[in-house]
């Protein structure tokens, strides 16, 4: 069964076995006693087990067949002790009904079972979301591709596309595979793929990659890696084999009862050997094994860990953390090392104004982000988008542009209430001997477009991917709990050098592809760190799959939001500090439910087995109902006093 199937499922057999609960709860003479009612008729014992059957093989399936393969498995968990509490308590109240002196365990088994099936529905509606990772990833390939055969355009399947094949790839459109540029130059927007901010520029000769998206103008490319081979199928592997390797890790839960497991098979056994031997009493015997076992399993357990995953993933929420894998959401308080991806994480990931400049007196700042937006508006280059952008931002309104030209690699010109303008790069004016002011230029990761009037330098706009203001922030908080903070990022060295001067990060590593990031995760937890790798993009995808905990900006993709452990919702880098400091109080409640829903066997196991029975002290089935009772709403009480 899938995950979604298996959550109705679960759901399904607790709301019928819920509705047949209420006639055993009726029928048993427990309650009858307790709520001081009779109701008794010929056969009804026999009514109360037919229901109780049902409810044991319909509602108790998932349990019998879970400690099957627990048990091949050699690992006794959760399923286990349940299937094995619901058994005893089936199978001696069956021996009871058709002779065996004794009492009825059929409410106790039917409440067991519902419990536990509601516990189980919740843990999995909380944990919902199995990763849809790979699919997103291959959503970044086009369906067809413009296959070049004899001059002549084909459209393609993408995956009859092979080596050697020639592909025209038009403006705006996804690169169908990894190759080599044969014919044209154009941007190249890599940054889902690779983390570099600034669309490049790409010749003749030049490697694309498959996914990236072209910008405007056309290219033919030689295929160099297809299907398996190519760049993204590398990531998706990555990122698959990594997922698998995480999903072993077993819950708190498990873990307590496959202790209680072996606690209850061996307190039972030892009870009924010791008071059979004492009594010869077999039903006696039996009565009392069966009371020891059903007692440790407490109804508690099976809600102990759901109730706060449920309490925590609302609040969580609500608080802009999403959390899609609980086991890394509960270990954050571990973490020591915080890895950043830098575009789209530490930075905004698109291109903004970072300062307008006036060179001359005529021309207020104001009006030169008029003039070069005016030009710009004509554009499709992401750096005019960004002045435009900003122009737009700023209420300045845009005015009309005559013979607008663009200046292939250079920037554009047009003629504004017929005078001519130009917006060009600071090589346009190095080949045209144009000197710029010395304290214009700032030194850091850049672009500078300039404004020429009549070839006259009137003004200047720096732009830049620019730093999210939350960074500094978060860079310093992180580091004063003595966690190191180190970027990982596909950018340029000058620009990573500039960031991780700015926000004085611990360290930093440039030019890396996805699978060295990767590579730097696994070095550094070869190391004994615990990692937390934070990033937006594809390529961040096999390092946020392999790190121990990861996370995703919620601005950025689909497939980094799927590979993730918990997103980020607002995109926001102090978030990393409310994951750990919320991770941490999840996990102390958790510890405190565990103790609540498992500490009263320390008592209640023995009195249940006998111990006292020399002084008159013998715990009965219906008393021990009463601790499981207590014990569940105290697991419930304590679960919802969890605060953010």
């Amino acid at each position: 069964m899938d995950h979604q199937k298996m959550l109705e499922d679960f759901k399904k057999r607790f709301k019928i076995s819920l509705v047949i609960t209420v006639p055993i709860l009726v029928l048993s003479p427990l309650i009858q006693n307790f709520l001081g009612y009779s109701l008794d008729f010929p056969g009804s014992k026999y009514v109360l087990f037919l229901l109780s059957t049902v409810i044991f093989f319909y509602g108790g399936w998932p349990f019998l067949s879970g400690m099957k393969n627990e048990l091949a498995d050699k690992n006794p968990g959760m399923m286990t002790l349940i299937a094995l509490a619901i058994s005893v308590a089936y199978f001696y109240s069956t021996a009871v009904v058709f002779g065996l002196e004794g009492r009825f365990f059929f409410w106790e088994l039917a409440t067991l079972i519902d419990i536990m099936l509601l516990g189980h529905w919740i843990e999995m509606r909380s944990v919902m979301g199995a990763s849809r990772a790979l699919e997103e990833l291959a959503k970044l390939m086009p369906d067809t591709a413009h296959k070049l055969v004899d001059g002549e355009i084909q459209d393609t399947q993408i995956k009859e596309i092979e080596k050697g094949d020639k592909v025209l790839i038009k403006p705006g459109e996804k690169v169908p595979a990894d190759g080599i540029i044969f014919e044209g130059n154009s941007y190249i927007n890599e940054s889902m793929l690779t983390g570099e901010s600034e669309p490049v520029k790409k010749e003749v000769d030049d490697e694309v990659i498959g996914g990236s998206v072209n910008g405007d103008s056309s290219i033919k490319i030689n295929i160099e890696k297809a299907g398996d081979d190519s760049y993204l199928s590398q990531v998706i592997k990555m990122v698959k084999e990594s997922q698998a390797a995480k999903s072993k890790t077993q819950g708190f839960a498990d873990k307590a009862a496959f202790w209680l497991t072996l606690i209850a098979i061996t307190a039972g056994v030892t009870t009924f050997a010791v008071w059979y031997g004492i009594r010869g009493d077999l039903a006696f015997a039996i009565e009392r094994m069966a009371t020891v076992m059903v007692i440790t399993c407490p109804h508690a357990l099976g809600l102990a860990i759901p109730l706060v995953v449920a309490v925590s993933t609302t609040l969580s929420a609500q608080n802009g953390l999403l959390i899609r894998n609980r086991t890394a959401f509960e270990n954050a308080r571990k973490i020591d090392t915080v890895l950043f991806d830098k575009t789209g994480t530490l930075t905004e990931g698109e291109f903004g104004v970072e300062a307008v400049e006036s060179f001359v007196d005529e021309y207020s700042k104001e009006e030169i982000l008029q003039k070069a937006a005016s030009l710009e508006q004509e554009s499709e280059h992401p750096i005019a988008a960004g002045i435009v952008k900003r122009a737009k931002e700023d209420e300045v309104e845009l005015i009309k542009v005559d013979d607008f030209e663009i200046i292939k690699g250079k920037g554009v010109i047009g003629k504004i209430d017929g005078r001519d303008f130009k917006a060009v790069s600071p090589g346009y004016l190095a080949e045209n001997n144009i000197e710029v002011p010395e304290d214009a230029l700032k030194k850091g990761p850049f672009t500078e477009i300039f404004i020429l009037e009549a070839g006259n330098l009137i003004g200047m706009i720096r732009l830049g991917d620019q730093i999210r203001e939350s960074s500094y922030e978060a860079v310093q908080k992180l580091k004063d709990r003595g966690i190191k903070v180190i970027m990982l990022t596909g950018d340029n060295q000058k620009t990573a050098e500039y960031v991780s001067n700015e926000l004085g990060l611990t360290d930093y590593f440039a030019e890396i592809l996805p699978d060295e990031k990767q590579k730097k995760v696994e070095e550094l937890q070869a190391e004994g760190a615990f990692v937390a790798m934070t990033g937006d993009g594809v390529n961040d995808a096999p390092a946020l799959a392999k790190a121990d905990i990861g996370i995703a900006i919620g601005s950025g993709t689909d497939v980094a939001a799927e590979t993730a452990d918990i997103i980020l919702v607002e995109s926001d880098p102090l978030d990393v500090l409310k994951l750990i400091e919320f991770g941490t109080l999840t996990y102390k409640k958790m510890i405190q439910n565990l103790f609540w829903a498992t500490g009263y066997n320390a008592f209640a196991i023995p009195l249940a087995a006998g111990v006292l029975a020399g002084v008159g002290i013998m715990i009965s089935p219906a008393v021990g109902a009463v601790l499981m009772s207590m014990s569940t709403v105290i697991v419930a009480i304590n679960a919802k006093m969890l605060k953010f």
